[in-house]
């Protein structure tokens, strides 16, 4: 079994543990072992999909015969009503896999909705909405499958694959300016620098960083950084984080501005309305 999965395999094992889902007790009081049937999962208002591998994970690992397929698939906008998944076997496996099952798609389909909802108000600007590392620890891949599903796309998978020098790295440090002494000219045009102030920014450009990251700007502070970092000879890309909302994110879609990351999309997405249903029993 390949690594990706054997986590998926670990993960949906744990959910499924959680739930005690091999323990139905009420399942196993009133539906025989012999009998099949089939299932829906509707939206229960419009969005968009995501969370389809781990949810027919978690149905075949209660039973390997089920089948599973995908009316609307990931990434698809579905209105309310819509069938997302279709459900044929055991009727045991599909009750007892039932919420784990469901608890999957209607987390990361909220994730997906929200990453969308936040895509289309800067679409046409130029400006790419990222997410971060606020993920739900144990989730962060199927997360970030889910942004991508929503049209949005994915900042550093993690620690190890970026330098981002953030403002517990700067204190731990000693400053901006032992940073950027301590990163010398071999680490700095692959690395991330988070910067609080106009007077910050202008400290980096002599030898600017790759990226920089206005955090908690005021749109009007990001127009001001800007104008100052695009008149550098070696402009580096801009990135703005910090107090971005759906109200407020087209105001912070500024020309020169390449990616907004917003921990939201990960950390704070409603999960997606959504419900299975058994349509038929005992179906040949």
């Amino acid at each position: 079994m390949e690594e990706r999965e054997k986590w998926l395999d670990d993960l949906v094992k744990t959910a499924l543990a959680e739930d005690a889902a091999r323990k139905d007790a009420t399942t196993r009081l009133l539906v025989d072992a012999s009998r099949l049937g089939d299932a829906v999962v509707r939206a229960g208002e419009p969005g968009v999909v995501s969370g389809h591998v781990p949810a027919r994970e978690t149905f075949r690992a209660l039973d390997p015969s089920l089948a599973y397929s995908e009316s609307a698939p990931d990434g698809a906008r579905v209105p309310r009503g819509a069938v997302v998944a279709r459900i044929y076997g055991h009727v045991r496996a599909i009750l007892s896999a039932e919420r784990t099952a469901l608890n999957f798609l209607r987390h990361l389909s909220g994730v997906a909705t929200l990453a969308a909802a936040f895509e289309e108000r800067v679409r046409g600007t130029g400006v790419v909405i990222l997410d971060t590392r606020k993920t739900t620890p144990g989730l962060r891949v199927l997360e970030k499958a889910a942004v991508v599903h929503g049209g949005a796309r994915n900042h550093r998978a993690n620690l190890a694959e970026m330098i981002l020098v953030k403002e517990n790295h700067l204190a731990a440090a000693g400053g901006l300016a032992a940073v950027i002494a301590k990163l010398g000219s071999k680490n700095l045009p692959s690395a991330e620098i988070e910067v609080r102030s106009l007077e910050e920014v202008r400290m980096m450009k002599e030898t600017p960083p790759r990226r920089i990251m206005l955090d908690n700007f005021e749109p009007e502070a990001v127009r001001e950084a800007v104008a100052e970092i695009k008149g550098w000879a070696a402009a580096p890309e801009i990135e703005v984080s910090g107090g971005v909302t759906l109200g407020n994110v087209a105001a912070y879609a500024i020309p020169g501005v390449d990616f907004l990351s917003i921990g939201a999309l990960t950390s704070s997405a409603p999960a997606l309305d959504m419900s299975l249903d058994l349509e038929g029993v005992d179906r040949k």
